[in-house]
């Protein structure tokens, strides 16, 4: 690893901030409304499916690619990505690849935080609103609350300001000092603070109906229900398993950047999967679903995406000791999310200090600025429409948020077990590891298993987003709503303009950096 680099101080962060970047607010309120809308008990079929054929194998691959481009100075997967298809491509064509993958990344960094950053700050003023009782004792409902709270910026826009200020103070100290302290502390937090509501969730009894506890919750929400197992949620598994590991996002391999040359990937990895799995399976499906079904019923489990701000806070206005819960509950959401968001916000860093030149604690200030120059138009929309739509945040997230991570994670594949070439990837794969990947298991997961499942989970998403309209220049969701059309085709451009930034950032670095090499090889020839 080039002196100028960092590294990791202990394993023990390593795995930590791994597992910090993989757990987000998705394993918290997003799994578990996916299990309870496609199927209950049976969705996990899938979704253990796409965790073997999907998830493992690729976060091996992004481990190694981290790993590998770390070695030559680099933390951005389009330089990662060049390195390693120029083994078969050649300089040009492995530079166009490099600038794909690169302009996808960028994208996802760019506007997924920008908007993942709000709801970590939603989840931070909830927290507030919990402790002072700003939603206990008045006669709005919690759909009116959540409404009045995105629709003032004194709360939403605030709170997401801090949050943006907590992040770029803790990545200004570094790798050491910065992501992996703020991971040491904030990741037993999070499990701590779980473990304490899923006792707490368990000892409800049935205040409200005897029909309704906690047990009948869980039971709701693992009973397999195979009728409503298809094709539809099999997408919704395999989409889960990317939100969830963070696949196709470069961050991984930012992280894995700072790894020693010979550091093991395939336990550090390994655990990180574990440690996610059972924050999703285990905290999440036994917290958020079985708290909603006691206190609200089946009627509670299908509020879905509004379950965390609107749902919950019903039953936390009922709970005895409400406020202390309810304050508990978001700060997990909160913990999650800010150890999410760190991952994406070091990526940007990277870029400023590694292609120009930035110190990293001006870097932390940069990313700042253009975070909220970026994002505030997802922040103003509910304010300057006085609506709870959120079409500008849903356009950016249907597209940055799960389209793009698929088609990564299809090219990281090919790349890997096709160009980079089945030797050396395994041998990189391996270097020194405790566990060994065999032989059979690159060949035939990595090769050709994994990038055919994601092939026929990006046609099927493809037709998805056919069928539902997304590809029209005026979308089907806001056809009978005029007002909205300006929010959806802003998201666009925006998307467009952060798309043609990262090509041409990406492409020039690679330029930059190997060009000269190719010119060099080509002369002494």
């Amino acid at each position: 690893m080039p002196e100028n680099r960092e590294n990791w101080g202990t394993k023990i962060g390593l795995i930590l901030a791994m597992a910090g970047n993989a757990i987000g607010l998705g394993n918290f309120w997003r799994f578990p409304y996916q299990v309870a809308k496609n199927g209950g008990g049976a969705f996990m079929l899938p979704y253990f499916a796409a965790l073997l054929l999907l998830g493992i194998p690729l976060i091996y691959v992004e481990w190694m690619q981290g790993r590998y481009g770390g070695k030559y100075g680099h933390g951005t997967i389009g330089c990662m990505t060049y390195l390693q298809a120029k083994e078969k491509l050649g300089h040009s064509s492995a530079a166009i690849i490099g600038a794909l993958v690169g302009m996808l990344v960028f994208s996802v960094t760019v506007l997924v935080n920008a908007y993942y950053t709000q709801i970590t700050g939603w989840t931070l003023g909830y927290s507030y609103l919990s402790l002072t009782g700003g939603y206990m004792g008045t006669a709005r409902s919690t759909a009116e609350v959540f409404g009045s709270y995105i629709q003032n910026p004194s709360l939403s826009i605030t709170f997401w300001v801090i949050t943006l200020a907590l992040l770029a103070f803790a990545l200004s100290r570094g790798v050491q000092k910065g992501i992996e302290a703020w991971a040491k502390v904030m990741m037993p937090l999070l499990y701590v603070f779980g473990f304490i509501l899923i006792i707490r969730t368990l000892t409800l009894g049935s205040p409200v109906n005897p029909d309704w506890s906690p047990i009948k919750g869980l039971d709701y929400i693992w009973s397999p229900k195979w009728s409503e197992l298809n094709w539809q949620s099999a997408l919704a598994a395999a989409g889960q398993i990317f939100f969830t590991l963070s696949l196709g996002m470069g961050i991984i391999q930012n992280y894995a950047s700072y790894l020693k040359p010979d550091e093991d990937i395939v336990l550090s990895a390994t655990t990180t999967v574990f440690l996610n799995e059972f924050a999703e399976v285990i905290l999440g499906g036994t917290i958020a679903i079985p708290i909603a079904y006691t206190f609200l019923g089946p009627e509670g489990v299908a509020s879905g995406v509004g379950l965390s701000f609107i749902a919950l806070p019903n039953v936390f206005r009922m709970m005895t000791g409400g406020q202390f819960f309810g304050a508990l509950w978001f700060l997990v959401l909160f913990v999650a999310g800010f150890t999410s968001a760190i991952a994406m916000y070091n990526y940007l860093i990277t870029i400023l200090q590694e292609d120009l030149n930035v110190p990293r604690k001006i870097g932390a200030v940069v990313v700042f600025g253009f975070y909220i120059l970026v994002g505030l138009p997802s922040a103003l929309e509910p304010i300057l429409t006085r609506t709870s739509e959120l079409i500008f945040l849903t356009e950016l997230d249907n597209w940055v948020g799960n389209y793009f991570l698929v088609i990564v994670g299809l090219i990281e594949a090919v790349v890997v077990g096709w160009l980079f070439g089945e030797k050396k990837a395994k041998e990189e794969i391996n270097r020194g590891s405790y566990w060994k990947v065999p032989s059979g298991f690159f060949n035939v997961m990595v090769k050709f298993i994994t990038p055919l499942s994601i092939a026929v989970l990006l046609i099927f998403s493809t037709k998805s987003y056919i069928d539902d309209g997304y590809f029209k220049w005026i979308p089907s969701f806001v056809e009978k709503t005029p007002e909205l059309i300006p929010w959806v085709q802003g998201a666009r451009l925006l998307l467009l303009t952060i798309l043609i930034i990262g090509f041409a950032e990406t492409y020039y670095t690679i330029q930059k950096k190997f060009g000269n090499a190719r010119v060099e090889k080509s002369t002494k020839a």
